[in-house]
């Protein structure tokens, strides 16, 4: 299968989208992630999944926690400035867990690294949660390449 109709296949799937956050010696950093997942219960583990080229996977692979915040639907810009676009939100960072996470999300998660499992060109970070916040409010969703869902 070529990389081109896997891609266009699995924009298919509507996402949720996340910034995952890491501590670094330059403070915290992030990075906009729609490759994530719940995978337990008992213990509570999610997995984030990371390419090997993003600057933001030697973080990861140096740290030991990670915070994970879904962003709320207003929250657009937020995505795009962890994205590598060209916008500078206001930031508000806040600690959980001992894991940065950012304000006005819809959930706040705070992680510990659990394992680091290497699958093809990305690496799936297990964190055990040890720490959630929520609140109301509706979701930024990822479909298509764009923003919200397309029915087309």
């Amino acid at each position: 299968m070529d990389a081109k109709t896997f891609r266009d296949a699995l924009g298919r799937f509507a996402t949720g989208v996340t910034v995952v956050g890491m501590h670094t010696p330059d403070g915290p950093r992030g990075i906009t992630v729609n490759a994530f997942a719940s995978l337990s219960l008992s213990p509570p583990l999610v997995g984030v999944s990371i390419d090997h080229g993003a600057g933001a996977h030697a973080a990861l692979q140096a740290g030991e926690r990670y915070g994970v915040s879904v962003l709320a639907a207003d929250q657009r810009e937020i995505s795009d400035r962890f994205a590598g676009r060209d916008v500078d939100p206001p930031l508000a960072w806040e600690d959980l867990a001992g894991a940065p996470v950012l304000g006005g999300a819809l959930v706040h998660l705070g992680c510990r690294i659990v394992d680091r499992v290497v699958t093809g060109d990305h690496t799936l970070f297990v964190g055990e949660v040890e720490g959630a916040a929520v609140r109301d409010g509706a979701p930024l969703l990822y479909h298509r390449g764009r923003y919200g869902v397309d029915a087309g």
